[in-house]
Parts: structure tokens; C-alpha cells; sequence
């Protein structure tokens, strides 16, 4: 395998979780348009910035050991819909638990290839 290749799949699935924790931090800014408090605002800030936590946490978990990553990732992605029981828009669907089975694909895919990506 190509060492461009490897580098890229090693590193895909992280950069990638990055990024979308960002994504999801901006949901949480709806909290200072609200009207309340400086404290209340900023007590809610850090609440609606739980699932943030719980991706930065996955990702944690997941650097060393891919196929735990994989299983919970998958299992974030069914946790939205379960807790959103159709609720929401099919779009919602798409950008949060999408991104979450994306995330649990690569890092399976890092498990099965660990091997080769470890190697120089």
C-alpha cells in the first residue's frame, strides 16, 4: 500500500471526527440568542454541548483501539435516531447520524487494516 494511502486512511477518520465535533459545537450557540442571563447562557451553553463531549470522548477511546471506535460510533448514530424517534427532518438524519456511520466505516476499515497502516 501506498504510503500516501496509508497516511490518509490512519488519519481520515480522526480529522474527520474533529471536524464534525466542531460542526455540532455551532448548534450550541443558539443558547445566546435566547434571551437569558450571562450565566444561564453560558450554564446551557455547556449543557447543549454534551454530544460534543460524547464524540471527543469516542474519539479518545477510539485513537488506539479502531474497532471500539467503530461499534460506538455506530451505536451514537442509532442513539440520535432512537432519542429522535422521527422528529426530525430526514435532513437531520443525514447530517448528524450520516457522519457518525462515516466515522464508524473508516475506523473499522482502520482495524481491518491496522496491520498494514502500522508498518513504514
Amino acid at each position: 500500500m501506498n504510503p500516501n494511502v496509508k497516511r490518509a486512511l490512519f488519519w481520515a477518520p480522526r480529522m474527520l471526527c474533529i471536524l464534525f465535533a466542531l460542526f455540532l459545537s455551532l448548534f450550541a450557540f443558539d443558547v445566546f440568542g435566547e434571551g437569558v442571563g450571562l450565566w444561564e447562557a453560558i450554564l446551557a451553553f455547556l449543557i447543549h454541548l454534551t454530544p460534543v463531549y460524547l464524540v471527543v470522548i469516542v474519539l479518545a477511546i477510539s485513537w488506539k483501539r479502531e474497532w471500539l471506535g467503530a461499534a460506538l460510533f455506530a451505536a451514537l448514530a442509532v442513539l440520535y435516531a432512537a432519542l429522535t424517534r422521527g422528529r426530525e427532518h430526514w435532513s437531520a438524519y443525514l447530517l448528524i447520524s450520516g457522519p457518525l456511520l462515516l466515522l464508524a466505516a473508516l475506523f473499522w476499515l482502520n482495524w481491518k487494516r491496522r496491520a498494514q497502516l502500522r508498518t513504514r
